[in-house]
């Protein structure tokens, strides 16, 4: 289990959850919740990084935050700031997934001075990945019209735990390569529950002008980025596009994963984490 931490700050209080031992790292996601039972992604870090695992604002304990950009990438990162200077870090790593990988980015362009280092993937550095017909957000994707209909499930006051499970579960068997890993990770304790407000927030208020392209050229921040091959999400070349448009990246390649390289090949992820070491 993951010890529980509430960290006052100036932006309010956080719920963070920590676990592992060596140099920080930050580890969330930009509309997901977590508890004790902590993350398959940041149990990846755990062997190598004291990781701090961050409920960000209006997810579990930590505070609601005011204002019309609560929930937005730069919000989120000023909160990560008050997090890392309360807990007396001159500077930390971050690492990331999917949109909590476009946050990462977001914080190396807005905070680069803060992180040491960024390991994010299954990403995109703009909204175009929405308009590739081999993500599933794509109105072309054959899945999409399932995919909307589970976020509307998602999105009900009146949904039942067994309803949200189940879409739940259908949304992720479309982000896997094998889908035999299903199993295997709903045997290990995890946690991530979507915040259906702030999910919102993104798709509606965020994504529609996300664009952070022209910015990373100027980032000399180390970052480490990775995609699976087959990712349905955000696509592959949308990974290799973010990482050559950084000047200081390293990219690697996970040819037998879709969304999930951390689940579908971890046993080589772990290698790529152990690399950055």
């Amino acid at each position: 289990m993951w010890e529980e931490i509430l960290i006052d700050t100036e932006h309010g209080q956080f719920e963070v959850f920590k676990k592992g031992n060596g140099r920080p790292l930050s580890v969330t996601h930009l509309y997901s919740e977590y508890n004790k039972n902590g993350n398959l992604l940041a149990n990846s870090f755990t062997d190598k990084y004291s990781v701090y695992l961050i409920n960000l604002a209006g997810c579990g304990k930590s505070t609601e935050s005011v204002g019309e950009d609560k929930y937005s990438m730069e919000s989120s990162v000023k909160d990560l700031e008050a997090i890392r200077k309360e807990l007396g870090f001159e500077s930390w790593g971050f690492a990331g997934h999917s949109t909590g990988g476009m946050l990462g980015l977001k914080y190396a362009i807005q905070s680069p001075e803060s992180l040491d280092r960024i390991i994010v993937g299954g990403l995109s550095a703009s909204a175009d990945y929405m308009k590739h017909p081999g993500s599933i957000y794509c109105s072309e994707n054959p899945n999409n019209k399932r995919l909307r209909e589970i976020f509307a499930v998602l999105r009900d006051v009146h949904a039942t735990i067994e309803e949200r499970r189940a879409v739940s579960k259908e949304w992720m068997m479309m982000s896997l390569y094998n889908k035999s890993a299903y199993d295997e990770m709903i045997s290990r304790p995890n946690s991530g529950k979507t915040v259906s407000a702030r999910l919102d927030y993104y798709s509606y208020k965020e994504l529609p002008n996300y664009d952070l392209r022209p910015f990373l050229k100027e980032v000399e921040v180390p970052a480490y980025i990775y995609a699976g091959l087959h990712d349905a999400q955000c696509p592959y070349d949308f990974g290799v596009e973010a990482a050559n448009l950084l000047p200081n990246s390293t990219f690697k390649a996970f040819n037998q994963s879709n969304h999930n390289p951390f689940i579908e090949e971890e046993a080589e992820f772990k290698k790529f984490v152990e690399s950055i070491i």
